[in-house]
C-alpha cells in the first residue's frame, strides 16, 4: 500500500510515517518511480507506534518495545524495555491517583458552592 492510504487506515499524517521510517520504526520499499511502498503488517505496527507516544513513550524506547515485540521478549536487553514499561507505568498510576484526587476535590467544592447558592 502507498503512504496516502496507510494515512488513511492508521489517522497518521504522511509526515509522520517518514519521520517513523527515518527512525527505523517501520520499513518500505521503493518502487521504481519512487513511491513508497508498505506492507498490510505496517498498519498494525503504526498503530502501536501511535498508541506507545500517545502514552509518553519517548521514540527510542518505542523503537526497543518493537524490537522485543518481533523477538523473544524474554532475552536480556528487553528486560531493561520492560522495567523502562514498568517505570512509565507506575508513574502513569501515580498521575491517574492524583488526577482522581484532584476530581473529588473538586466535585466536593461544586456541590458545597452550588448547596450555598440555592
Amino acid at each position: 500500500m502507498r503512504i496516502g492510504q496507510l494515512s488513511r487506515e492508521t489517522k497518521t499524517s504522511p509526515r509522520s510515517l517518514r519521520y517513523y521510517e527515518e527512525l527505523g520504526l517501520i520499513a518500505t520499499t521503493r518502487q521504481p518511480n519512487g513511491y513508497r511502498e508498505y506492507s498490510e503488517a505496517t498498519v498494525d505496527t503504526v498503530r502501536t507506534i501511535r498508541t506507545l507516544l500517545d502514552l509518553g513513550f519517548p521514540t527510542s524506547l518505542v523503537g526497543e518495545v518493537l524490537s522485543c515485540n518481533t523477538t523473544d521478549p524474554l532475552r536480556d536487553d528487553c528486560s531493561n524495555v520492560v522495567t523502562r514499561m514498568a517505570t512509565i507505568r507506575d508513574e502513569m498510576e501515580a498521575k491517574a491517583q492524583q488526577l482522581g484526587a484532584t476530581s473529588r476535590t473538586l466535585t466536593s467544592f461544586i456541590e458545597r458552592a452550588s448547596a450555598v447558592s440555592r
